[in-house]
């Protein structure tokens, strides 16, 4: 383990003016809350913490990062608090370290709706503060490195998740090189047999052609120095899983690749940037359609390169990157670059993105609401690179690649999207479902009272697009939602001994920043605004007192008083979850959570669904929810965890065994709950007890609503 010592040389490397009492005290806090603790391969627990900070050293990130990487697991897996860490650290430190912890928590599931929410909440926890995924990519990057004390299934599990999720969204931050090390891990594990075969190809090509990289190198040295241009030239053969990637891509065997190289010329400022590859096609064949000048038209996560692929030694292609100093700073570190230091000061890098702008490239898709929709533009936009088109007036537009007119339409302005009628590419009239190309130039043909159509959500790709046009259809519905909003405050103000008057709620629209109060209503009935922060708003001590117990017959808001309505048994909602109401004729309303698989087979009945959300207050512990409960088959085991549920103040309504064997039982445990805080709870403090070896939440689809 790297001693605290050692650590703050590593920061004082590139700031001699850190906090070094500031680490000293975070890295004792972290070993005193860990004490005790030990990961898969036996090394005390804190020795990962440490590593994590490490790492963040060599991206030269603020103090306030390497803190929040010793004390990333404190709020998670020990009995620090978020009071604690803000009352010794400060509240900054604190909000990422708590940051993290969500974050950590949203891994817990894999279902694809989960998923969805889970890259909601990531976004979103990015949006407030980057340096929060720094520091998880860093945890994720070292638990990947140390992967192998971990059991095989687990390791399949995390390599799947690194592949699908954090690899690329590093590459989207710009770390390259972090994403091609997760790549590299994660394909160790999920298929050695073909990253070794790779390898081993590798070796027999050296051995036959002898080093191309050096000799390569040296013949791109040799060029520079007739040419008198300083620069660094550096030379690497590609990473296994990129190879294997193109040769499934290309549908290609290993001896026909050709760019299996990559090299690297690194220079002072842009004109020797365009000097260079002038030098370089003098030298060698350019490969046609293989160029690409990010110099001019940056990347938007602040990338800057020119590439270019050219015939080498022999007819062998390698690709050859050209980019100044700062340049590669920013193509090394990516959205990261903005807190980099260099000599106790933060270091201005004209080329390093602001984060925030950045981030908002992300979280305008934030308030989709079809999962499937939600995933498919999310990892499309993460994995895919960019196409650039003009304007009619010579302006750049950058898009995904994948993106069509209508897209093009809604980055210029929503208002232009929103009367877009049809297109001109190239001056060719197209449909508005054409995918563009790059350099093509594109005139958007619009009309007065043009609104747009329900359709367009299958043709639009990006985000920004998808959320707009969503946004108008919804506003149709705005009726609908303003009288929803009118029962939920109603029904909220009611709860505090209060009445929902024009006048209260003008005023709290003046306080939220909101034009009036129909904009209040319709936020609220649409969900965008929660009926507790309109009363918190108003009255800040009525809010926070307990106040009366919901109405145990009536929980819910959204529902007639004659409407008869029941909880779905597939997928037990409990109160603080989001809601939607499934009509039956002639049996009332049935309750689903919102991300219930059930919902699937209503997706072509509207007509039945209705808009419901939970009373604000607090609820009776009525809500039954089945754990299923995976227990060591110990003396005494049971009745400790039955004790334990019942010190959480959770009645255990039915229990019944679905496995047993020697060494474990499997049982389904029905307990009642107040909401969905009780129940993260319960579940976190016997997911703590060593002998529960597995907790999930049980939803069984064959039960009938």
């Amino acid at each position: 383990m790297i001693d605290v010592e050692d650590l703050i040389a590593l920061v004082r490397n590139y700031n001699p003016r850190t906090n070094a009492d500031l680490i000293r005290r975070a890295y004792a806090y972290g070993r005193q809350m860990h004490e005790g603790q030990f990961r898969h391969s036996g090394e005390p627990y804190f020795t990962h913490p440490v590593a994590v900070a490490a790492i963040l050293t060599e991206q030269r990130l603020d103090d306030a990062t390497i803190v929040t990487a010793l004390l990333h697991d404190t709020i998670e897996d020990t009995k620090s608090t978020y009071t604690e860490v803000a009352r010794l650290f400060g509240e900054d430190i604190a909000e990422l370290v708590n940051g993290v912890t969500k974050l950590t928590n949203l891994e817990l599931s894999s279902a694809q709706s989960k998923q969805a929410e889970n890259f909601r909440k990531l976004f979103m926890a990015m949006s407030k503060d980057l340096r929060v995924i720094l520091v998880k990519l860093a945890d994720r990057l070292h638990n990947m490195r140390t992967i192998k004390s971990m059991r095989p299934e687990k390791q399949a599990q995390k390599a799947r998740e690194t592949m699908e999720i954090f690899a690329p969204l590093a590459g989207r931050m710009g770390m390259q090189w972090m994403r091609e090390e997760l790549e590299d891990l994660a394909f160790r594990v999920l298929n050695p047999e073909a990253r070794n075969s790779i390898i081993r190809r590798f070796i027999t090509l050296q051995r036959e052609t002898g080093d191309v990289v050096h000799k390569i190198t040296a013949d791109i040295r040799l060029e520079l120095e007739k040419a008198q241009i300083e620069a660094d030239v550096y030379g690497r053969a590609k990473k296994p899983y990129s190879i294997w990637r193109k040769m499934q891509e290309k549908d290609l065997a290993f001896s026909r690749l050709s760019d299996i190289y990559g090299f690297r010329v690194i220079c002072k400022d842009v004109a020797d940037c365009y000097r260079i590859l002038g030098v370089i096609h003098q030298r060698w064949r350019a490969v046609p359609g293989r160029f690409k000048d990010y110099v001019s038209q940056p990347k938007s996560n602040g990338y800057r390169s020119i590439h270019t692929t050219v015939s080498g030694r022999d007819g062998k292609r390698v690709e050859v990157q050209i980019r100044t100093r700062q340049m590669h700073e920013v193509a090394e570190a990516g959205v990261a670059a903005h807190w980099s230091y260099r000599e106790g000061v933060r270091v201005h890098n004209p080329f390093a993105v602001d984060p925030a702008k950045w981030i908002a490239s992300l979280t305008e898709r934030l308030d989709e609401d079809d999962h499937d929709e939600f995933m498919e533009n999310v990892k499309l936009e993460m994995y895919t690179d960019q196409v650039f088109c003009f304007t009619p007036k010579g302006d750049v537009i950058q898009l995904p690649r994948g993106a069509t007119p209508l897209d093009f339409a809604y980055a210029i302005h929503t208002r232009i999207g929103h009367s877009t009628v049809s297109a001109k590419i190239d001056g060719i009239r197209v449909p508005l479902w054409t995918r563009l190309k790059n350099g093509q130039s594109v005139e958007i043909i619009t009309a007065e009272g043009q609104r747009p159509q329900a359709s367009w959500i299958d043709i639009a790709t990006t985000g920004r697009a998808k959320a707009a046009i969503r946004r108008s259809l919804r506003e149709e519905d705005r009726g609908r939602f303003v009288k929803l909003g009118q029962e939920l405050a109603r029904a909220a103000f009611d709860h505090v001994g209060r009445k929902a008057t024009d006048k209260a709620l003008r005023t709290a629209a003046k306080m939220l920043g909101l034009p009036d109060e129909t904009e209040l209503l319709a936020q609220l009935g649409s969900a965008e605004l929660t009926a507790r922060k309109v009363v918190e708003t108003l009255y800040p001590e009525l809010a926070r007192s307990s106040g009366p117990e919901v109405d145990v017959r009536r929980p819910v808001v959204g529902l007639s008083d004659d409407q008869q309505f029941r909880r779905a048994k597939c997928c037990q909602p409990v109160p603080g979850e989001r809601i939607v109401g499934i009509t039956y004729r002639g049996q009332g309303v049935v309750i689903h959570a919102i991300d219930c698989p059930a919902l699937e087979e209503f997706e072509e009945q509207p007509s039945r669904w209705i808009d419901l959300h939970w009373h604000t207050g607090r609820h009776a512990a009525v809500h039954t929810v089945t754990l299923d409960l995976t227990i060591s088959n110990d003396a005494g085991v049971l009745g400790r965890i039955c004790t334990l549920i019942g010190e959480q103040k959770a009645n255990i309504s039915d229990l019944r065994f679905t496995d047993r064997k020697p060494d474990f039982y499997r049982l389904l445990v029905d307990v009642d709950l107040r909401d969905v805080e009780h129940l993260h709870t319960l579940m976190t403090a016997l997911e703590a007890e060593t002998d529960v070896a597995q907790i999930t939440r049980h939803r069984d689809l064959s039960r009938k609503p």
